[in-house]
């Protein structure tokens, strides 16, 4: 036996010897580990995804835990959004890289739930190397766990409950317990309200449908989180372009312009020689009559306001503020459009092609300062066509404004859900213990191998609840053993974890609401990307094959 092994040994490296002697070994490239195949394939993907779902299981319920992530420019981001994180931790592993597709699904589709897909996934893979261990064929467990999702998603239905969505007070209980893990959630009353507001301002509860383009969230650091507000029209990020021009227009109508006040420039080279003051004079008259004749176009159309995509120089500033017409310059082409759509006015390339019936039109458009630091905002208000909001979240650093803004996002997305689906199911885990049951009892029915690759669903539906548990400090396997005795005793199905520890774990008395379509697609989205993972049984690298 030691022949042999000193044989191998030596079949895979080499000594050689420098110019001084001295001997040194060579080993042979292992080639061999750069392709992975059958159940050592799979074991390493499950791993690595697992690895993923695993630093967000922390971050899951109202207790979760923040992610600080610190980009290559030095960047800090501080999140507990599933979709943020994944995005922002720039996965290398394939496979585990499949997990951040799932959440960022996730999060284009439904807007929360980001978390806890990933979680649930994690658990489904955790159950499956179990069966593989056991010798279950991979095929055969991705079935099991595509009936078990069919029984699942099936058990939400019968347990969802219907809902005014033209009741505020749902809306706003719903948007609360997204809210309610998130960094806002001292305010999530005050945010889940101004939520509601904004998504019903711009629904559309004929076709059941909410233009998100209409709802502009804008944000400043200073101040607190308490001082955000939701403002009825569009707040852009400029000022009037001259100091002594007013600043508040009442009755706006604005000519919207994309073409710059200044004098054309020939698109050749060119070169002007200037010999004499006669000839300056007469360079300067000309220049003067371009701007003239500009400002005029905008008088004549009846504007008394102009919104400019471009700049333009002192000498056209001066005599727009002489005529009266006080301008914005440098506004985002975004911010034109939705300007144009809310005041009904059309964006002109030229001013030749000025008219009254291009103007938008407001109510008022007034200037605002913030603190001492004299930032300024442009609020356009009483549009005349739509009505377009903007949510403007103030707070103490950057980080803590664009994470509200995320979560005020995550809100607004769980708000045009009920308008688009007016059901919902109960948070808290409850939801997953009922469907967990659900599944456990059909695969009491089941025959052959299939039954365990059922029971095992059941029990990754488990790991939601136990998460919850655990990042709340509580007890995991006491309190969920606790929640399913509850709920097969009465056959309640909206009992679940008293993660905020209330005194009870009905979360309908708790107002703990999730979206059906929500929850529906969380089981959906994390099955899918599990039988992809369990159904790759070869990883070939490009160029070591």
């Amino acid at each position: 036996v030691f022949v042999a092994l000193r044989r191998r040994v030596a079949s895979s490296m080499s000594m050689v010897f420098d110019e001084y002697g001295r001997p040194f070994i060579i080993l042979k490239e292992q080639q061999g580990s750069s392709r992975v195949k059958g159940v050592e394939a799979q074991k390493q993907n499950i791993m690595a995804a697992r690895s993923v779902s695993g630093i967000l299981r922390t971050s899951l319920g109202p207790k979760g835990m923040d992610k600080m992530l610190v980009s290559p420019d030095g960047d800090v981001t501080v999140t507990n959004d599933g979709a943020t994180i994944l995005e922002k931790m720039h996965v290398e592993h394939q496979v585990a890289r499949l997990l951040v597709e799932l959440s960022a699904s996730q999060d284009d589709e439904i807007g929360d739930g980001t978390t806890g897909v990933v979680v649930l996934a994690g658990a489904l893979l955790e159950q499956a190397e179990k069966l593989l261990d056991r010798g279950l064929h991979p095929v055969r467990i991705a079935e099991g766990f595509e009936v078990a999702c069919s029984i699942a998603t099936r058990r939400l239905e019968e347990i969802a409950e219907t809902v005014d969505a033209s009741s505020d007070t749902f809306l706003v209980d719903t948007a609360m317990t997204t809210l309610s893990s998130k960094i806002v959630n001292m305010y999530k009353k005050q945010m889940a309200t101004i939520a509601v507001e904004a998504v019903l301002a711009v629904a559309d509860t004929a076709r059941g449908d909410v233009n998100f383009d209409l709802i502009k969230v804008e944000g400043k650091p200073g101040g607190s989180l308490d001082q955000t507000e939701l403002i009825r029209g569009i707040v852009v990020d400029k000022d009037f372009s001259h100091p002594q021009m007013p600043k508040k227009v009442t009755d706006a109508r604005m000519c919207i312009l994309t073409c710059p006040f200044e004098p054309p420039k020939p698109k050749t080279k060119h070169k002007l020689d200037i010999a004499s003051k006669e000839a300056y004079d007469k360079l300067y008259k000309r220049e003067q009559e371009y701007f003239l004749e500009m400002v005029d176009h905008c008088k004549k159309c009846g504007a008394n306001l102009v919104i400019c995509q471009w700049g333009f120089d002192d000498e056209a500033n001066h005599l727009l503020l002489q005529h009266d017409l006080p301008a914005v310059r440098w506004v985002g082409g975004v911010e034109l459009e939705l300007i144009a759509i809310a005041t009904g006015g059309r964006i002109v390339p030229r001013f030749a092609e000025l008219d009254a019936s291009k103007l938008g039109r407001a109510g008022v458009v007034r200037e605002v300062t913030f603190g001492t630091t004299k930032e300024r905002m442009l609020v356009v208000e009483e549009c005349a066509e739509s009505q377009a909001v903007t949510v403007l979240v103030r707070g103490g650093n950057k980080m803590i404004v664009d994470e509200a803004k995320r979560s005020l996002h995550d809100a607004m997305c769980v708000v045009r859900n009920l308008v688009k689906d007016n059901r919902i199911v109960y948070g808290g885990g409850a939801a997953e213990v009922a469907c967990s049951l659900a599944v456990a009892t059909a695969a009491d029915d089941m025959t052959g191998t299939q039954q365990f690759a059922v029971r095992a669903f059941a029990d990754a539906l488990d790991d939601v609840p136990m998460a919850l548990a655990e990042n709340s400090g509580l007890a995991p396997i006491a309190h969920l053993s606790a929640v399913k005795a509850a709920q097969l005793s009465t056959g309640l199905s909206h009992l679940g974890i008293d993660c905020l520890q209330l005194g009870t774990n009905d979360m309908k008395h708790q107002h703990v609401f999730e979206t059906l379509i929500g929850k529906q697609q969380q089981l959906m989205l994390a099955t899918q990307v599990v039988k992809m993972i369990l159904k790759i049984d070869d990883v070939i690298m490009h160029g070591n094959y």
